[in-house]
């Protein structure tokens, strides 16, 4: 069975706690990807190279790696270079995501894919709007997927997730993820009936901080404080 045939069809859990919280810490993280495979999920999206190392010594279902990282001057942030591709790669990850928006970046779009694949991995292209999807298609990228869709200033407001860009990206041929503003179950379901392949959840089941946040502002508000 191909990656992308364990994938098709699965819910996907992003862990990525929040830069400062105490669960920012490879054991943690770890330990909620095992539960997360464990109660079902088909893979995990992990951030950091730490973070990939520990997952994968304690799963064998596909990680999605990444790193984020600013370059000065520059706007996309997902994994923005080769050297990052590679550190990924050789961390554990099956899939290296990255930003494949068509926004100026510090290496070429091509230069990131290529060196993906020449580590043996599968490109995800974190794609904004149906431009930069077929732009993704077009360069070889096996996953093309929603996950920046209302973060760019094109497409800042749009709401989410991102069903019509969804169903859009699906009609271009390619293994398509949904990811970003998946809250539900319903969300889901509603996700993999626009035709995303797989579906990435992450806020909803693993961000604890944001997650107590909006339960304890929803306190404050009941209260008139």
């Amino acid at each position: 069975m191909t990656l992308l045939e364990r994938l098709h069809g699965q819910l996907i859990v992003s862990i990525q706690p929040t830069v400062g919280s105490p669960m920012r810490t490879p054991s943690i993280v770890a330990a909620m990807a095992q539960a997360s495979i464990l109660a079902g999920a088909g893979g995990v999206r992990i951030e950091s190279i730490a973070d990939i190392r520990a997952v994968r010594a304690v799963v064998d279902a596909p990680i999605i790696g990444l790193l984020k990282r600013q370059e000065p001057g520059f706007e996309p942030y997902i994994t923005p270079t080769r050297a990052d591709v590679e550190a990924i790669l050789a961390a554990g990850a099956d899939i290296v995501a990255f930003d494949a928006t068509l926004r100026a970046r510090p290496e070429p779009l091509s230069a990131v894919i290529q060196a993906i694949h020449r580590g043996g991995g599968v490109a995800m292209a974190d794609c904004a709007d149906i431009a930069d999807a077929r732009s993704a298609r077009d360069f070889g990228c096996e996953i093309v997927a929603t996950t920046l869709c209302g973060y760019t200033a094109a497409t800042s407001g749009a709401s989410l997730p991102a069903l019509a860009l969804c169903a859009q990206i699906a009609a271009l041929g390619v293994f398509t993820i949904c990811e970003g503003g998946i809250g539900s179950p319903a969300a889901l379901a509603a996700a993999q009936g626009a035709g995303a392949d797989a579906m990435v959840v992450g806020t909803a089941l693993t961000n604890l901080s944001t997650r107590v946040g909006e339960f304890v502002a929803s306190l404050a508000n009941k209260n008139g404080r």
